[in-house]
């Protein structure tokens, strides 16, 4: 046979050998229970929400790594045992299931997909990376497919409940993608809250946007209606606890009206991730030709918050937003003019 068309053959036999190769390693994995003892964990961006759902994971026996671009962010999990990594390659190198909650679209790109320090760049055939940021629906179909085009598997799944769910691990977890993987992870999802699958590659963030939008007009009634109570000279407190358990009473009511009434502003889902969010909610609105004024009044609301630099408080600070617009103040606080 001439030299080169043995170079050939040679090269097509390696390839084949390869592909072989990475498909048995892609099926043994994926067929694998995920269990403390069989399944390494990774864990990217350790903030307000990812901490305290990374340490149910810890709680329940899970070897764990993790990446953050403050390291000092990571150590209460660190204390604890985890292992702290240079990047989000060197996290999926040493994990069979990545888990990511970062704070925009831009960082989800660049954490999951950057060619050389991106997660899907480290990790093994037959793992799975799952994006836990709010985040836009078309990115993830996109990271689904470059996962699929590697031998891996992505899941969107977003997580409604705040720093108080994440804290407790009651929250509510929205998953799109490949429902087969949706269903071997329940049982890392189990640690974190309930999951509820939602469709193909991006329904999970679909499913998160709806929920952003039934927030942001509830909170908008809520603040409304405690402003009108004060200006009605009711004490806001007991009014508060009168229509918490009738038909306006809500899960908002019970996270948000007494901290709201003690000044709390303090993030457990900051403004600035919220304006992203309706951002999103609103550009997705405008390709399906959808009107939704609820949802464009509460963006702008909390858009002029990130105009008075609020954007590092929590979602019930659009109580100030409120307050400006009437020249009144709830309790104490800079404004002035109350009734």
């Amino acid at each position: 046979m001439p030299f080169p068309a043995f170079l050939r053959r040679l090269r097509l036999t390696c390839f084949v050998v390869r592909r072989r190769f990475f498909a048995m390693a892609a099926a043994s994995s994926s067929d694998r229970d995920i269990t403390p003892a069989t399944t390494r964990v990774g864990w990217i961006g350790t903030g307000v929400m990812g901490r305290s759902m990374a340490g149910h994971l810890l709680s329940a026996g899970y070897y764990l790594t993790v990446f953050n671009r403050t390291p000092a962010k990571a150590q209460p999990l660190l204390d604890r045992g985890a292992k702290l990594a240079g990047s989000p390659a060197a996290v999926a190198r040493a994990s069979d299931v990545v888990f990511l909650i970062v704070g925009y679209p831009s960082d989800v790109r660049r954490v999951a997909l950057d060619p050389t320090d991106g997660a899907l760049a480290g990790l093994a055939p037959g793992s799975v990376l799952v994006d836990m940021t709010t985040s836009d629906p078309a990115l993830a179909a996109e990271i689904a497919e470059a996962a699929r085009a590697g031998s891996c598997a992505a899941i969107d799944a977003p997580v409604s409940g705040g720093d108080r769910g994440a804290r407790a691990g009651t929250l509510s977890i929205f998953a799109g993608g490949d429902a087969v993987v949706v269903r071997r992870l329940e049982p890392l999802f189990g640690c974190m809250g309930t999951v509820r699958y939602m469709g193909g590659p991006g329904q999970g963030q679909r499913a998160k946007l709806g929920n952003q939008i039934a927030i942001a007009s509830t909170m908008v009634g809520l603040v409304e209606g405690m402003m009108y109570a004060h200006k009605a000279g009711l004490d806001v407190g007991r009014w508060l606890e009168a229509i918490s358990t009738g038909a306006a009473g809500s899960k908002l009511l019970d996270l948000y009206g007494k901290r709201i009434l003690d000044r709390d502003m303090e993030a457990g889902f900051y403004v600035h991730h919220f304006v992203k969010d309706l951002g999103i909610c609103l550009t997705e609105c405008q390709s399906m030709g959808l009107a939704l004024p609820g949802l464009a009044l509460a963006h702008q609301l909390y858009v002029s918050l990130m105009a008075h630099g609020e954007g590092e408080l929590g979602t019930q600070a659009l109580i100030l937003a409120i307050e400006r617009l009437n020249n009144t103040c709830l309790k104490g606080g800079p404004s002035s003019g109350s009734a």
